[in-house]
């Protein structure tokens, strides 16, 4: 196994009362292995001052030393947050490293603007949290990423949409209603204004629009990850079950999954005047498509397209 699929961090993991450890914070996550310990040049001494009991939220926190092996399955929550942060901090791609089981190794939170709480304890000490000013934001197992990592070059409208975990590359925005769930992203400058589901991710210079959605693998998704090429648009409240290749385009509107039929329109029609049908998934990936709703027949159709699909502002996502 090569170094470059190893992590290490020290990180502050919080613990509740009943030894739960509910989240774990890496401020720099880095390749390779842990180094020895004559190695550290000061590793873990800055973290330590913030190793301290909290009874606000019923915690305490203490700081840990951890290495993972990326080819591995996570084995413990302070393992699984750190492959969340390594995503984050873009030090490994979506689909490259297991995840296989982590959902159970994240428990569930009360997440508040304290920090975590474990939410057997949250009815207890609630009237102690209203009074310091302290508010429940949220309770899953996954929080904000803007609260653990801030990626350097890109722009989140709302902080609530974006999990840890998620993977933005520099000249990404995303709007106040797109979302971007973990081991999913962008892979170049994107325009987010739509759903980026887990296991997703999205080309250079792409454009998922206001409302749209793009299929994941959770909640009875399918195997297929779905990917979306450069310069590729998916219109206003558009969704698609396959992929993408470059310079496509999906009309507004527009659903396309694996098992649609969709109309070959500019293929040669055939002797009983029809044209040839294929299902999406013969189509996912291919280059150069645009997708589009026939408004006479209300059949789907696709038609091959040249030149480039989409030019971002480059202003914008500069």
């Amino acid at each position: 196994m090569s170094a470059e699929r190893w992590v290490w961090g020290f990180g502050l993991a919080t613990i509740s009362s009943d030894g739960t450890v509910l989240d774990t914070w890496y401020p720099e996550p880095r390749p390779g292995r842990l180094p020895a310990a004559n190695e550290l040049q000061g590793f873990p001494e800055h973290l330590e001052p913030f190793a301290t009991p909290d009874p606000r939220r019923a915690v305490t926190v203490e700081t840990v030393a951890v290495e993972i092996d990326l080819s591995a399955p996570p084995r413990r929550t302070v393992d699984a947050y750190l492959r969340l942060h390594a995503l984050s901090h873009r030090l490994t791609r979506p689909g490259d490293l297991n995840l296989d089981g982590i959902f159970a190794h994240l428990p569930t939170v009360a997440w508040t603007t304290a920090g975590p709480v474990h939410p057997a304890d949250l009815a207890r000490l609630r009237p102690a949290l209203m009074r310091a000013g302290i508010q429940v934001q949220s309770l899953d197992k996954f929080p904000r990423m803007l609260d653990y990592v801030i990626p350097p070059g890109v722009r989140i409208a709302d902080a609530s949409r974006v999990r840890l975990g998620a993977y933005l590359s520099p000249g990404t925005t995303v709007m106040h209603e797109g979302f971007v769930n973990f081991n999913a992203g962008t892979l170049g400058s994107s325009m987010v204004e739509g759903r980026i589901s887990q296991g997703v991710v999205v080309g250079d210079g792409s454009d998922i629009g206001g409302g749209a959605s793009i299929m994941g693998t959770l909640s009875g998704g399918g195997a297929h990850r779905v990917s979306i090429g450069a310069r590729t648009l998916l219109g206003a409240n558009a969704g698609v079950g396959i992929s993408l290749g470059d310079d496509c385009i999906v009309e507004a509107g527009l659903y396309v999954t694996a098992g649609s039929k969709i109309v070959l329109a500019d293929e040669p029609v055939r002797h009983d005047g029809s044209r040839p049908v294929a299902k999406g998934a013969d189509l996912s990936g291919r280059n150069g498509l645009l997708f589009r709703r026939n408004s006479l027949t209300g059949a789907i159709e696709a038609v091959h397209r040249a030149g480039v699909g989409v030019t971002l502002n480059e202003a914008l996502h500069a």
